[in-house]
């Protein structure tokens, strides 16, 4: 049986990029670009009538920032995996997009597979952070940080799987263990690093250099 497309939204402020993102999507059967907008304006309004599962969105538009833009969408649409594409690397903006729901971020010099597979990743309501933006976090960590959780290897291994995308059945799978073990090692996780969600718990893992 075959799968309906994935269908995404592209918002951007440079006419030249949404194509080029069009272009390198087009021999993808499993991804169907039914949109493109320029400004913040127009994509939500489109988005009061209108759906699709995953939005690319640029941090920089000419009327709304593409952090509060997060904000306003899942305030409509809450259902809509997002997913950060920018030019932007600064961590600050990175974690404030984290924070205001994106599933994932991607550099623009990303691969058409590396793109490909980010949003069919979020789409599966999984996370994906690019290798290098996984780096800019890493790299932004400061001296001020709290003294390390101490997580046994399993839990280490475990949290890797998270950040790759993986989902519970799936480590489970791999693991050979069940999928309540997972969960009960994922909420031991946020337990140990104080966090609240699996966006913070990759986000936090990266910036403490634990994975």
């Amino acid at each position: 049986m075959q799968h309906k497309p994935i269908s995404v939204l592209i918002v951007d402020d440079h006419p030249m990029v949404i194509e080029g993102l069009k272009t390198l999507l087009s021999d993808n059967t499993s991804v169907e670009v039914k949109t493109h907008f320029t400004n913040g304006k127009d994509t939500l309004e489109f988005l009061e009538k209108e759906i699709v599962d995953v939005i690319l969105l640029d941090v920089n538009l000419p009327d709304i920032n593409g952090v509060e833009m997060v904000k306003f969408i899942l305030d409509k649409r809450a259902t809509i995996k997002i997913l950060g594409l920018s030019t932007y690397s600064e961590p600050s903006i990175i974690n404030q997009m984290i924070k205001n729901g994106v599933k994932g971020y991607l550099l623009k010099n990303a691969t058409s597979d590396e793109l490909a597979n980010a949003i069919t990743q979020v789409n599966d309501g999984n996370f994906y952070f690019g290798s290098e933006v996984q780096k800019i976090l890493a790299d932004s960590v400061t001296q001020e940080s709290k003294d390390l959780p101490k997580l046994t290897r399993r839990e280490t291994h475990i949290l890797r799987l998270i950040a790759d995308g993986k989902t519970t059945n799936i480590i489970a799978e791999e693991l050979f263990i069940s999928p309540l073990t997972v969960e009960t090692h994922r909420r031991n996780l946020m337990q140990k690093l104080e966090v609240s969600n699996a966006a913070s718990l990759i986000k936090i893992a990266v910036e403490r250099k634990l994975i």
